[in-house]
This record gives structure tokens, C-alpha cells and sequence, in this order.
């Protein structure tokens, strides 16, 4: 979007425009249905008059293209996410290098996503990512500052840095695993108050990284790492390189460096040839760790995966009920966990405001996928990227009630 700002081009809300780009994910099953799904409306409001013209770029087009120019051949075109310069072309719009980095955030304006790096050299078995996004490539650090300040300059106090494996990071372009240093440079970036961690992967963790958060305030005590399962069978199977032991240890060091964490993780029920057995050896583990944050999913079969080689055994509904027993537990566990925050301060940054309340986060949680602090709107004026000190005197199992005691309006 940075780049048609630079042409000249007006970027508007879907409802505005009269050429709609569409950026797919073709990542699991609900995914690409959604995606096929906005096609389809777009498709239809071209074909109404409503809008002149439809592209259609991201993973899903990467992955299926010869097959969706077929299905859908009402689409101007299909770009791979590789093929900035053709989109760009086809808008009336040059590509300008030297505008790499440039960004136009649709986010609220106080946060924003850092990709740190692109694609993945990981083998596991049940992820399409390595042939949607090809092999790890790192971006330099200074690539990186440099954005990093942009968005500073644009109000952005909060960078969650993500990748497909963050903890790969540095070690195609430096032949060293460099996240630690990544963080060294960001922490001196002026304007940004808090950075994040998201996709982490459990083998090769670079344990430096902890140090450097203790060391440092603006890192958030907060890392996402994504675990899928921890049954020994089915994390071969998934050729996720570790075992129950090994990750039941790498956590409980994170827990010892820093106590204080919150640890977010996401699981996979439902892989071919997980037994109940299996499955109750997650769920059991799931109770003993007590993850801050947590998701889970029902497997996907991806085509052209190791996996989709193997049989999807295990029946949907199976699936289902697995998926929803391990959320129960993380409900309660959470609710808990909530609890003992009744009483206590926390810095909390303003995403927005909702009906009667403005809505914020603390450190521990991020964007769209974890809690949230309710602060009455009838009682306290705040404004989208304020960060207050807030008193907790309700917690739920995934909201946090709160009054501010002090606050910060740079």
C-alpha cells in the first residue's frame, strides 16, 4: 500500500474502491474457503457494475493459480507473493525500490507488524508454508531499524515482530541465529515503547533472547511459540524435530529466566493416526503447564504435504470434541490465571474504543488473539494509543476489567 501511495493512488476502505485487490491465505482448509469466498463476492460486484476491476494476489493465488484462473477466470488477474511489480503494474503504479519498507499500516495506528523474515526451512510434516513462501530468507537488520523508525515517525508505539520461524532468523544472511542481536538494535528505536514476539519454534531456540528480555523493558514478557502437540508419536510423525521431554524442559527454563512470562502456544488435534491415547496426553499436559495463552485447531489435510500422504483418520466431529475439551481447559485455566490479577497495576496500551468501553491490552497479551482490559468509558477519557496504568478489580476467563491510576499521553 506504501508503494501506490507513492504512485499517487488513492487506498480506501473495500467499500470505496473502484479496483479491489484481494491478499488470499491458502494456509488450511477455512482459509482458502474464506478467500475463494471474497473472490466470489468481489466476482459478482464486478460483474454488477459495482466495482471496475479485481486482482487477486497472496498465498491461496501462489499455490492454486493455474487452477483458480480457471475456476474464476472473471478475475483481471492472479499474482504469486512474489509478484509485487506485475500487481503494481496492472494498478498504473511503478514498483520503487528504494521504497522497501515504506508502509501504509491498517492496523490501529499504535501497533504495527514487523516481518522479520519470509518463508520457512522447516520439514513439518503437516504445513504448506514452505511451498507457498519458499525457503527462510532473513531481512538485515538495518532493514529493519529503518522500518522500524518509519513507523515510530508514523505513532506506531508497539512492534510484534513476526515470521513463518522467528527463532530461525539470522542464520541464512549471517550464519547465526541473530534474533538477540534484531532486539538489541530495536529496543534504541525512539517512539517505540513495546515489541512482541510471535512464532517462535521450540528446536534451536536461541535462549540469548532471554537474557536480552529480561535486560530490556520495552521486549514484552510474552513470547508465542507454537507447539502443535507434545504426544511423541504424533510430534514425529509432524517431523517436529523435539520430544515431550525436551519441550517440557525448554519451557519450564523460560518459566525459570523469566517468571514473570506469559507463554502463548497453538495446538493441532486431529492429525492422522492421533489415538486417544495421544490425545490424552496432551490434554493432561495442557492442565500441567498452564499456558497464559492458548489456541487449538482441528487438522487440515494440505495438499502436496508430507502429511496428505498419510490417512485423515480421525473423524471431524472427533476433531471437534477434542478441539473444544482442550479449550474448556484453557478457559478455566485462564479464568484462574485472571484472578490472582484482581488488585494489581498494570500498564495497559488503548486499542480503541467499543460501545461503552475503551478497549487496551496489557504486555502479556496481543493483538485480536488474547485478552483484554475494559476500562468504562463513561468514567475516563483515553485515546487510541495512550498507555495508563489500570487497576484490575474484575477479571473474567478473557476479559480483564479495570480503572486507570495513572496515565501517559505522549
Amino acid at each position: 500500500m506504501g508503494q501506490l501511495r507513492a504512485n499517487n493512488k488513492e487506498v480506501v476502505h473495500e467499500e470505496e474502491g473502484n479496483i479491489v485487490v484481494i491478499n488470499t491465505c491458502g494456509f488450511i482448509a477455512n482459509a482458502k474457503e474464506e478467500s475463494v469466498n471474497t473472490i466470489l463476492e468481489y466476482v459478482q460486484k464486478k460483474e454488477e457494475g459495482v466495482v471496475d476491476k479485481v486482482f487477486v494476489t497472496g498465498c491461496l493465488s501462489e499455490r492454486y493459480k493455474p487452477d483458480l484462473e480457471e475456476e474464476i477466470p472473471n478475475v483481471d488477474q492472479y499474482f504469486g507473493t512474489t509478484e509485487l511489480p506485475g500487481l503494481l503494474k496492472a494498478l498504473g503504479a511503478d514498483y520503487k525500490h528504494e521504497l522497501i519498507g515504506e508502509r501504509l499500516t491498517t492496523t490501529p495506528k499504535n501497533y504495527a507488524y514487523l516481518k522479520i523474515a519470509e518463508g520457512c526451512d522447516r520439514p513439518c510434516s503437516f504445513c504448506a508454508i514452505p511451498i507457498m513462501r519458499g525457503k527462510h530468507k532473513s531481512t538485515p537488520i538495518e532493514d529493519l531499524v529503518t522500518e522500524a523508525e518509519k513507523l515510530a515517525a508514523n505513532g506506531v508505539k508497539e512492534l510484534v515482530l513476526i515470521a513463518q520461524d522467528l527463532t530461525y532468523y539470522g542464520l541464512d544472511l549471517y550464519k547465526e541465529r541473530k534474533l538477540a542481536d534484531l532486539l538489541k538494535a530495536l529496543v534504541k528505536v525512539d517512539g517505540v515503547e513495546w515489541i512482541r514476539l510471535h512464532y517462535a519454534f521450540p528446536t534451536g531456540f536461541p535462549m540469548e533472547v532471554l537474557e536480552v528480555m529480561k535486560q530490556e523493558p520495552k521486549i514484552c514478557n510474552y513470547i508465542d511459540i507454537p507447539l502443535q502437540h507434545i504426544s511423541d508419536p504424533v510430534l514425529k510423525s509432524m517431523r517436529r524435530g523435539t520430544t515431550k521431554a525436551k519441550t517440557t524442559k525448554l519451557l519450564k527454563d523460560f518459566r525459570e529466566a523469566v517468571p514473570e512470562m506469559a507463554i502463548r502456544t497453538t495446538l493441532i488435534v486431529g492429525y492422522p493416526g492421533e489415538t486417544q491415547g495421544d490425545f490424552e496426553v496432551l490434554r493432561d499436559w495442557v492442565k500441567e503447564m498452564r499456558f497464559e495463552r492458548l489456541g487449538c485447531f482441528t487438522y487440515s489435510h494440505e495438499e502436496n504435504t508430507h502429511a496428505f500422504n498419510l490417512e485423515d483418520d480421525v473423524p471431524e466431529e472427533i476433531k471437534m470434541e477434542r478441539a473444544n475439551e482442550i479449550m474448556e481447559i484453557q478457559s478455566q485455566i485462564s479464568w484462574e490465571l485472571n484472578q490472582q490479577k484482581i488488585g494489581k497495576e498494570y500498564k495497559v496500551v488503548i486499542d480503541r474504543k467499543e460501545g461503552n468501553h475503551f478497549v487496551g491490552r496489557t504486555e502479556f497479551d496481543s493483538p485480536d488473539v488474547d485478552n483484554e482490559v475494559l476500562i468504562d468509558a463513561s468514567k475516563h477519557y483515553l485515546k487510541t494509543g495512550d498507555f495508563a496504568m489500570v487497576k484490575i478489580y474484575e477479571a473474567e476467563d478473557f476479559d480483564l476489567y479495570g480503572e486507570p491510576v495513572l496515565l501517559n499521553q505522549e
